[in-house]
């Protein structure tokens, strides 16, 4: 077992293309770390400078407290499960599973107790004799993984292992690694672009654009205190709603105008950052889980309400996920996956909300939400970071 240190790391390709920059990170001895961003934030650079596969142009990676510049991959005692498999097509499932030890010349013996021992743990038992070309997807990520547990590693490197799986199966696997990486306790730097997975699965999770790790910590902190207008836009299915508002003081309240909606706040109740305003510009975030239907609720109960139009409704049977129109400029969630802060749409914003399954919300018609001043982000327009 390691720890993994990142220390100012960066990457420059030849063509001049900066892949990773200033990258710094702490993995301690047996914690799962998530890396996880849009395509082209760098995680995938990250993994391949800690595996040995691509040169570092400056900085520092230690693993076990040595460092790594310039070993051979080889001798980084890491094992690394890619996104394809990379299984060998004419071997068995035993014999790929193994072939690493091989290579380092461990005793047959030795081999095949390691192998059989490991596909126990997997249940592969049944399917050592196999070629890949007979087995399922999941399966096949399996031996996979077998092929990287076998070899004991200090740590283990994944690259996006569930990509091309489906959606049930990924859930399935999900648990499945979790599982399996606290039963060994291995080191684990796991990469993926799907932040629900990286939410479910992290012990801490990094999120990376434009190849540093803009915030680092647990899932619920990522969740609950994004440190800027990126991660909050990036953590969170269905993402939160990022509107450009304007405040103005009004009678000992916060007023913020929503296009044509106005919501009245008690400064009380509002981050100090915030509280303290009598006029300007801020972008307010709400997340779609944080909103009521106030046609469930009775009354509302003193609470600032919005109401818009429903342009789109979507029962799911636990929820119904509803879409409104307001006024306001918005952030284009499908921007995030380009790791862009300043795509914003002129046009009247799609608002996004979860609601109670009990809720009548349709096309068409007016929807009255209940709003928690508590539950609202606050971001600085010019420098993207949050409001506390």
């Amino acid at each position: 077992m390691a720890e993994v240190h990142f220390s100012g790391v960066s990457k420059v390709f030849p063509n001049g293309c900066v892949a990773v920059e200033r990258f710094d990170l702490d993995v301690a001895d047996g914690e799962f770390v998530v890396l996880v961003g849009p395509s082209g934030s760098g995680k995938t650079t990250v993994l391949r400078i800690t595996a040995g596969l691509e040169e570092l142009s400056d900085g520092e990676v230690s693993i076990g407290g040595n460092v790594v510049n310039g070993v051979h991959p080889m001798d980084r005692d890491i094992a690394m499960v890619f996104q394809n498999y990379a299984l060998y097509p004419h071997m068995t499932v035993a014999e790929n599973m193994g072939f690493g030890l091989k290579l380092r010349r461990t005793s047959k013996r030795e081999i095949r107790e390691r192998v059989t021992r490991t596909a126990g743990v997997l249940g592969l038992t049944e399917l050592l004799k196999r070629r890949p070309a007979q087995l399922s997807g999941g399966q096949r990520q399996r031996v996979a993984m077998g092929r990287a547990i076998v070899r004991e590693p200090a740590a283990f490197l994944m690259d996006e292992p569930l990509s091309n799986l489906d959606a049930k199966l990924r859930v399935q696997m999900r648990a499945a690694i979790q599982k399996l990486q606290h039963r060994l306790g291995t080191t684990t730097l796991y990469v993926t672009h799907d932040q629900v997975e990286a939410m479910t699965m992290g012990d801490r999770v990094a999120v990376m654009r434009d190849g540093r790790a803009v915030q680092v910590d647990t899932p619920q902190a990522l969740y609950e205190r994004p440190a800027d207008l990126f991660v909050a836009g990036f953590i969170g299915s269905p993402a939160m709603n990022l509107l450009r508002a304007r405040v103005r003081g009004s009678n000992g309240k916060l007023a913020v105008e929503l296009g044509s909606a106005t919501l009245e706040l008690p400064r009380s109740e509002l981050p100090p950052a915030v509280a303290g305003r009598d006029s300007g510009e801020v972008i307010i975030g709400l997340r779609p889980e944080h909103l009521r239907d106030a046609a469930l609720e009775g009354s509302a109960n003193g609470h600032p309400v919005l109401c818009a139009p429903v342009t789109l409704a979507e029962p799911v049977g636990s929820e119904v996920i509803a879409h409104l129109e307001l006024g306001a400029p918005a952030l284009d969630p499908a921007s995030l996956e380009q790791g862009a802060t300043d795509d914003w749409t002129e046009e009247r914003a799609d608002f996004v909300v979860r609601l109670d399954a009990r809720s009548r919300a349709a096309r068409g018609e007016p929807l009255t939400l209940l709003v928690e001043p508590s539950k609202l982000y606050f971001f600085d327009p010019e420098t993207e970071i949050a409001l506390r």
